[in-house]
């Protein structure tokens, strides 16, 4: 007799069912992969650099920028949080066809000033019509500002406060990061 035909029926089943959940499972994996490779555009990413580099300007020392707070969003908006990717596509794109509208450029095109009194008018609730109505535009601008202040703040192990540059600046010791690399090449 071969080992096949001394398989039992339940430990055929469980055989099985092993292999039926593995490939579920590494079907979801794949999936989600594919649909989170795209959770913002290279416009809507120039987008969000301009703007934490608004919210946390460098000076002596890196701005949002360079400290990796547009990774950390990206990074969160493909996990934990997933329930603010639509948020941001409503807002990033109701930021650009309003600077269209009322500049006639995109918002990274603007001046330095220009930015400022645009996320000033987005703070204060003062942009209320089309995609900005119901206070969208306060909630948002509220949205953008934490998460920014997350990435910069926060742990490396996030994907945001590239080389520990805020506890440098605030002068903690920097702490090992266990776990895995967040930042994209």
């Amino acid at each position: 007799m071969n080992s096949i035909s001394k398989l039992t029926r339940r430990e055929f089943i469980k055989i099985t069912a092993v292999v039926g959940a593995g490939l579920s499972f590494l079907s979801g994996c794949l999936t989600l992969r594919r649909s989170d490779a795209n959770v913002l555009s290279d416009d809507e990413t120039s987008l969000l650099e301009a703007i934490v580099e608004q919210i946390i300007p460098a000076d002596e020392w890196p701005g949002g920028r360079d400290a990796g707070v547009v990774n950390f969003i990206r990074t969160q908006l493909e996990g934990p949080y997933r329930r603010f990717q639509k948020d941001y596509r409503k807002g990033l794109a109701a930021m650009t066809s309003t600077c269209l509208g009322k500049f006639q450029k995109r918002f990274e095109a603007l001046s330095w000033d220009q930015q400022t009194a645009f996320l000033q008018d987005m703070e204060s609730g003062r942009l209320n019509d089309g995609p900005w109505n119901d206070g969208f535009s306060r909630r948002f601008f509220e949205m953008l500002r934490s998460h920014s202040l997350q990435g910069y703040y926060g742990s490396p192990r996030h994907g945001g406060n590239k080389n520990y540059v805020s506890y440098k600046m605030i002068g903690l010791d920097e702490f090992q990061v266990i776990g895995q690399n967040r930042y994209r090449s």
